[in-house]
């Protein structure tokens, strides 16, 4: 019986990879559709061929981080079913919504929670999510940022080209590479959080010891379903990034999505779980605010803003009140 809810919690581990896919295909693939520089079916393929190979260019050091987040005596099947539940549904009802939520802090939370429904405040390491929490803050920040100045550098070096078509024609190509580089990012920084999780649930079970290196088979399954589910697609988020926040042409969606792999390489190799969602919106509003401060809808950011605040809290509580549900059949 307990190798059937081992291997349950696995598949739904996976489901939730795939899951996160889907839900930040929009991040991965946003700024190549609004540009039309591919189609979306073009454009899911080339996220996804790079979401799978990430693995083989950065090192698993997420992964690692997001193992640490519930305490060892602590973690159980139980616990990473609740968590991984409450990380589904908040992924789900966000994507239903149209907003571009963070599976990452989703998955945060949801651990977090069921870990303290169980074992009190002590369950979770803080250590560890105060390495993670500040980048709630720090990734949009950063993205915004690195947008903004890209977009200026690169607008004052082709100043001297007065063809617009001609301008955008060079930038169409180079887009190619930017969101290659941006998915690869995404890949490697996301689909090491669910290894995370399976690496917790294989140190609870005893099937491997704290610390060890992550079996091949964990690696691949999670760069599979993550890459998969990138494949599927979240259409509703793809608008709400592409189009609703602000006006993308070629050269700016280059500038954005370059921000975002920047900033999500320097995360994934110092092991950082970042919200890639979040980062490439703060470089889309950077970008936009690089033309003019009105060309980006601020009342969108707003709302994307609302949902990232409640990502962790809710995803908590959606967990909490699982892991609740379980304990009453144990």
């Amino acid at each position: 019986m307990t190798n059937v809810l081992f291997w349950s919690v696995i598949g739904m581990a996976l489901a939730f990879d795939f899951v996160n896919g889907f839900h930040d295909a929009a991040n991965s693939i946003a700024t190549i559709v609004a540009t039309r520089v591919l189609s979306p079916f073009k454009a899911v393929l080339w996220a996804a061929s790079f979401n799978f190979i990430a693995f083989a260019v950065l090192p698993l050091k997420v992964a690692d981080e997001i193992a640490k987040v519930v305490s060892k005596d602590i973690a159980s099947i139980g616990v990473v079913f609740a968590g991984l539940l409450g990380a589904i549904f908040w992924n789900v009802l966000t994507a239903w919504l149209g907003l571009p939520s963070s599976s990452s802090h989703a998955l945060v939370g949801g651990l977090a929670g069921a870990a303290i429904a169980k074992g009190g405040w002590h369950a979770v390491k803080t250590e560890t999510l105060r390495k993670i929490a500040p980048f709630i803050v720090y990734s949009p920040m950063i993205g915004v940022t690195l947008g903004f100045l890209i977009l200026v550098v690169v607008m004052w070096i082709v100043h001297k080209n007065r063809n617009p078509k001609a301008v955008n024609k060079r930038f169409r190509k180079l887009q190619l590479l930017s969101a290659a580089a941006f998915s690869l990012g995404h890949g490697a920084n996301d689909a090491q959080k669910t290894m995370g999780v399976i690496i917790t649930l294989l140190v609870a079970t005893n099937r491997m010891t704290s610390g060890g290196e992550a079996p091949m088979w964990v690696v691949l399954s999670c760069h599979s379903a993550i890459a998969l589910g990138t494949m599927f697609g979240g259409w509703k988020i793809v608008k709400t990034m592409g189009n609703k926040l602000t006006r993308l042409d070629p050269m700016s969606g280059v500038c954005a999505e370059l921000a975002a792999a920047g900033t999500l390489f320097f995360a994934s190799a110092n092991g950082i779980p970042v919200s890639t969602t979040h980062t490439i919106t703060g470089a889309i509003v950077g970008v936009g605010s690089a033309k003019r401060f009105s060309a980006v809808r601020w009342g969108v950011a707003r709302r994307v803003v609302i949902a990232w605040v409640l990502t962790i809290p809710g995803a908590a509580g959606v967990a909490a009140l699982t892991y609740g549900a379980v304990a009453l059949f144990n």
